[in-house]
């Protein structure tokens, strides 16, 4: 079955006119249930969110979504390009049994009011969980992914978005389910993406549970269970993108200033390399700088072996290692701020993950500067779910993005 004009991506990366262009494909692209109140993780009026449930189950009754006669498993494979070359990621779709954060399934990030009130509103309304959450789990012998993909042939559904190829497969073989549920009963499961929604399942799962008098659920209840995609974090398919900062509100901002500021702690290089190649092959903590005003690239490399010791004693040696708390509470908090930004204002900031986008839109306007990061490495999920730690905001970016519409998972 093609689904391309149906699926839509995970929704808080949408806005107006993404939406609009979604919808515009078709009548019944999953967005419109999905993504009922713009801006997205924003809360709504419950009439929103009732609509969105009179258009899911308008779409249950007319047999536009179908429910499978028995439940699997389902492999989701994406197709994708990037930096000249294809790759394929490789995981699947299943319920994952809910435990507080920390205990099976390990966060990264932190979590904000507002879009969990959001989903919860959307969860009630609808009696669904619409979109998957992105789980990673550890097999460095590829065992799931060998038991799941070793039968396959055509794809039973496929839909491609944003030049991303999106494959499943229903697997029922009562065999093959049994080894992946025999496979991923000790792992840890590591959230790629989703915090907030998994979230959101924890509070509906409590709010269920108060509903019951208090009592637990029965084992099976549909509330004490999650939808995840879950892939491998050795998987050839998995790759980790830098988010780079776009900065302004910055006064008075010179190169030769801020490598004053830095105070011997960072060494600051003028490079040749264009923005996109500026971070390859740069040593540790190493982050690139493009002045907007000249058109300049820089390599600042930090020199002092554990930058954030006096500043976040309370850290392990892992969080302070991080790029990313690095930038946030060395570059920014203690030296773009306070020699750069006029007091009682703040940083302006931006983001993006294609370095090829920062000299368009560094242009000494909106934004003076960049700061441009090396990827987060993947080890660096498992070694801070040690500690309980979590990363600084926006530290990984999982290209590509999970399709939303594939599967969802009724709650009731």
């Amino acid at each position: 079955m093609e689904l391309s004009r149906l699926i839509a991506p995970p929704y808080d990366v949408l806005d107006e006119a993404g939406k609009a262009k979604l919808q515009a494909k078709h009548p019944n692209n999953i967005v419109t249930v999905d993504l009922p109140f713009l801006p997205p993780k924003s809360v709504g009026p419950d009439a929103v969110y009732a609509k969105a449930d009179t258009t899911l189950q308008s779409w249950l009754s007319s047999g536009v979504l179908v429910q499978d006669a028995r439940p699997a498993l389902y492999a989701y494979a994406q197709s994708y390009e990037h930096g000249g070359r294809t790759f394929h990621r490789r995981g699947f779709i299943a319920l994952v049994k809910l435990t507080p954060f920390g205990v099976d399934v390990i966060p990264h990030e932190k979590t904000y009011k507002g879009p969990i009130e959001d989903r919860m509103k959307l969860m009630h309304a609808t009696g669904m969980q619409l979109s998957p959450i992105f789980g990673l789990f550890s097999d460095p012998r590829n065992e799931v992914t060998t038991a799941l993909y070793k039968n396959l042939s055509k794809p039973e559904f496929t839909g491609t978005l944003d030049g991303v190829q999106n494959d499943m497969w229903a697997v029922t073989d009562s065999e093959i389910e049994n080894q992946v549920i025999d496979h991923m009963r000790s792992k840890h499961v590591y959230i790629a993406d989703g915090h907030h929604r998994y979230t959101t399942a924890l509070g509906y799962q409590a709010e269920m549970i108060r509903r019951n008098g208090g009592q637990p659920l029965a084992p099976n209840d549909p509330a004490n269970f999650c939808m995840f995609v879950l892939v491998g974090m050795q998987d050839a398919g998995l790759l980790i993108l830098p988010t780079h900062r776009l900065l302004g509100n910055l006064q008075n901002f010179s190169v030769d200033a801020f490598k004053s500021a830095l105070s011997g702690k960072a060494t600051l290089v003028e490079s040749t390399l264009g923005a996109t190649e500026l971070l390859h092959n740069a040593p540790a903590h190493t982050f690139g700088v493009y002045d907007g005003s000249t058109q300049k690239r820089y390599l600042l490399t930090i020199t002092d072996p554990d930058v954030l010791a006096a500043l976040e004693p309370g850290q392990s040696m892992a969080w302070r290692q991080l790029d990313v708390a690095i930038l946030q509470r060395y570059l920014l908090d203690e030296v773009l701020s306070p020699h750069f930004v006029t007091p009682g204002q703040e940083l302006t900031k931006g983001y993006t993950a294609d370095a090829a986008e920062v000299p368009m839109k560094v242009d000494g306007n909106t934004y003076q500067i960049a700061l441009m990061l090396q990827s987060t490495p993947l080890s660096a999920l498992e070694e801070l779910g040690k500690h309980g730690e979590v990363m600084p905001q926006k530290s990984t970016y999982f290209f590509p993005k999970l399709a939303t519409g594939m599967v969802m998972n009724p709650l009731r």
